[in-house]
């Protein structure tokens, strides 16, 4: 039989663990529950490196430098030829970025009205019980990044044909913490801004419209840049299951490209990613390839015509 100090020390502790294992579970569970609970029950599913080079074609050992690259350097453009998959390859490398953390991926595409209030943020009208008043108003980079806070793992905002607005001014501050990700400025408008750690940027860029070269220097050196090139291999693999034999488009197609011999106006593989091709290839061809060649080749119509659709079309399937 235990004799009275031991006892009374026993009760103590039977109370003192009654009265504090609320607070005790509390504690544990707000340290703890948010920290494991992503893991558990991930905001985003598993999408494992096989899975993306699966989805767009591609070998793993290929992809492996891109993420690298990506990681490093927290910002890239994929560029490339029309048809390259550069849009859907930026969506899918989010997808992988994002896989099986509490992050989100998000696409903006740019247009030549597309300014700097549109993306950082800029003064606008609102109508306020019948007073027009001028609020600053966050754009879209900034609701983007004030939600990537909130986040522990990696966001990805994607900026479809980037080339098509004029960069420099539509950055403005941006392109000093591009380059300082660990510093804070003072925007034009008010606020204090930094870029969250979290945050990747992946950019695609139609080399058609305008190349690399006509890119700001200070802009390019903010990024790291992929380039996408007519991949015959993805064209195959794609039709592979279905039990087309595509050999004979892609001698058309090397031999096209020849002709072109500008790897910035090259035609892409994504035009024939279609589960019909053998119905739709003269629809693609007539209404895609043919304008296309016009435009490109408009003061040698000779060449478009060795390229016709009565010309090719019996060797498509050799």
């Amino acid at each position: 039989m235990l004799n009275a100090s031991w006892k009374d020390l026993i009760d103590d502790f039977n109370q003192w663990f009654q009265d504090y294992l609320p607070f005790l579970w509390l504690a544990v569970s707000n340290e703890l529950i948010p920290s494991i609970s992503k893991y558990i029950n991930p905001n985003n599913p598993n999408y494992s490196l096989n899975n993306f080079a699966q989805d767009i074609g591609y070998i793993q050992a290929d992809l492996e430098p891109w993420i690298c690259t990506i990681n490093r350097k927290c910002q890239a453009i994929l560029y490339g030829s029309p048809g390259t998959g550069k849009t859907y390859i930026a969506e899918k490398l989010a997808q992988y970025l994002i896989g099986c953390g509490d992050g989100f991926s998000e696409l903006v595409q740019f247009h030549p009205a597309y300014s700097y209030e549109d993306f950082i943020q800029g003064i606008r009208p609102q109508s306020q019980n019948g007073i027009l008043v001028y609020p600053l108003v966050p754009g879209r980079f900034l609701e983007f990044c004030k939600k990537a806070e909130s986040r522990e793992d990696t966001c990805v905002l994607i900026i479809d044909e980037i080339n098509r607005a004029n960069l420099a001014q539509v950055f403005g501050e941006l392109m000093y913490l591009l380059e300082y990700r660990d510093r804070e400025i003072p925007l034009a408008g008010g606020n204090m801004f930094r870029i969250p750690k979290n945050v990747r940027i992946i950019g695609t860029m139609n080399t058609a419209d305008r190349s690399i070269a006509n890119i700001d220097h200070a802009l390019r050196r903010r990024f790291a840049f992929i380039e996408l090139r007519p991949n015959y291999d993805v064209l195959r693999r794609y039709h592979l299951k279905a039990g087309f034999r595509v050999e004979g488009l892609i001698k058309i197609l090397q031999q096209l490209n020849q002709a072109i011999a500008d790897k910035n106006y090259e035609i892409g593989i994504s035009f024939f990613l279609t589960d019909n091709l053998r119905e739709d290839i003269e629809d693609i061809w007539r209404m895609e390839i043919e304008p296309y060649l016009e435009e490109y080749f408009f003061n040698q119509l000779k060449k478009v015509d060795e390229f016709r659709w009565d010309e090719i079309k019996n060797k498509l399937w050799i």
